[in-house]
C-alpha cells in the first residue's frame, strides 16, 4: 500500500512517516516544497504522478489567532487546499483521511460532542476545517475525518513547550482553567491514522488521548513531570486578552464510533505527558 502523507514539516505529519517506517510501510512525504496544496494542477499533478492507495492529510493553517487577521489565507490552505486534494483522491479511486478539530462544534455545555453533533464553528479556523470536512463528504466516500484537539509532538511548537520555555523566565505563568478538553500527542495518534488506513471503516472519528483537563491542570502536570518550580495560576478565559479568535470552553470529544468501529483507544493523556516532557525538556 503506498501512503502519500502531506504536511510532513509539522507534528502530526511528522510523526505519520516515523511511525510508517516502523512499520515498514510505503509511505512518501510531502510539504509546501513539493506541492502547493492551495493549487489545484499542482496538487492534481504530484498526486496523479504518484498515485497513492491513501492520502493521510496532515497540512494544514493552525495559527488559530492569526487566522482572524487573514481569513481568505486560512481558507484557501485548510478549505480549498483540502478540496484539491480530495478531487484527485477521488480521480484515482484512493482513501483519503482528513485532519479536523474540535474548533468545528461551538464549544459550548458539558457534555462531550458526538461525531454527529451539530456543527457550529465560531471562528475563522474552525470555519475552514469545517469547510473542509463538507468538501470532502460532498467528494468522496472512501474517507476517514478524525477530529483532534489539543495536540502536541517532538515536531514543532506546541503548548508543552510553551509553558517549559516560560517557565525559564517567568516564576508564576496564569493559565485559564475553565477550557476543558483533551490533549492529543501525535505519537499516539500516528499508529492509530496507519491503523485505519488500511480499513474499509469510513466515518468520522473523535481521538485524542484519554482523559479530560483544564489548560490550568495540564500545564500544572507538565511542570510536576518537568520537576520545574513554578507557581501556575488559574484565571478565567474573560481575563485572558491575548487571544483574538474564540476559543472553545468545552472540548470534550465523544470516542464512542472509534470504540464501535474496533479501534484502540489513545492512552491517558497523563501516561503519554510524563513520557513525552522527558523526550523534550532538555531541548527547551
Amino acid at each position: 500500500m503506498k501512503i502519500l502523507v502531506t504536511g510532513v514539516k509539522g507534528q502530526l505529519g511528522y510523526d505519520v512517516m516515523k511511525e510508517g517506517a516502523r512499520r515498514g510501510l510505503e509511505c512518501i512525504g510531502a510539504d509546501i516544497d513539493e506541492f502547493d496544496i492551495t493549487d489545484e494542477k499542482q496538487t492534481h499533478d504530484f498526486i496523479l504522478s504518484l498515485r497513492p492507495d491513501a492520502v493521510i492529510h496532515c497540512a494544514a493553517y493552525t495559527a488559530v489567532d492569526r487566522a482572524e487577521d487573514e481569513p481568505e489565507l486560512c481558507e484557501r490552505v485548510n478549505a480549498k487546499g483540502t478540496e484539491n486534494i480530495a478531487k484527485a483522491a477521488k480521480e484515482i479511486d484512493a482513501k483519503m483521511i482528513y485532519i479536523s478539530t474540535d474548533y468545528v462544534f461551538d464549544g459550548k455545555g458539558d457534555t462531550p460532542f458526538e461525531t454527529d453533533s451539530p456543527a457550529a464553528p465560531q471562528c475563522e479556523y474552525g470555519k475552514s476545517k469545517y469547510m473542509g470536512e463538507l468538501a470532502v463528504k460532498e467528494l468522496l466516500s472512501k474517507y476517514f475525518i478524525v477530529r483532534i484537539s489539543w495536540v502536541f509532538g517532538v515536531n514543532g511548537n506546541n503548548f508543552v513547550k510553551t509553558m517549559l520555555r516560560l517557565a525559564k523566565t517567568n516564576s508564576e505563568i496564569r493559565v485559564v482553567n475553565d477550557q476543558i478538553g483533551s490533549p492529543t500527542c501525535t505519537a499516539d495518534l500516528a499508529p492509530l491514522l496507519l491503523d485505519m488506513v488500511v480499513t474499509d471503516k469510513y466515518g468520522v472519528y473523535h481521538a485524542t488521548n484519554e482523559g479530560i483537563c483544564s489548560w490550568y491542570e495540564f500545564a500544572s502536570k507538565i511542570f510536576e513531570y518537568a520537576g520545574v518550580d513554578v507557581k501556575v495560576t488559574g484565571i478565567p478565559t474573560s481575563e485572558y486578552k491575548a487571544a483574538k479568535a474564540v476559543r472553545p470552553m468545552n472540548s470534550r470529544m465523544s470516542k464512542r464510533s472509534l470504540s464501535d468501529a474496533g479501534f484502540k483507544l489513545l492512552p491517558r493523556w497523563e501516561d503519554t505527558l510524563k513520557w513525552y516532557v522527558e523526550q523534550v525538556k532538555e531541548t527547551i
